[in-house]
């Protein structure tokens, strides 16, 4: 039954929390759990400042379309 919560926890965090992690991975070729840990070791080592960077990260993320508009990409030369 324990273990059964844990995983919810767990899978809840994987796809709802932010996407910061995820979104380093996938820049950077790396695992995100990885990615998970050294936020986790530099916030020790560091006092906590890297949780600042993850939500500065994470609020341009879900505000991304207002901050990097994407531009209209055209498939054909005579596309306007």
């Amino acid at each position: 039954m324990f273990q059964n919560v844990v995983n919810i926890i767990i899978a809840w965090f994987e796809k709802k929390a932010f996407g910061v992690c995820t979104w380093l991975g996938l820049k950077l070729g790396m695992k995100s759990t990885t990615i998970r840990l050294y936020f986790i070791y530099l916030s020790f080592f560091t006092f906590g400042s890297p949780i600042i960077l993850y939500f500065v990260l994470a609020f341009l993320l879900e505000n991304k379309k207002f901050f990097f508009p994407q531009k209209a990409v055209r498939k054909r030369i005579w596309d306007l």
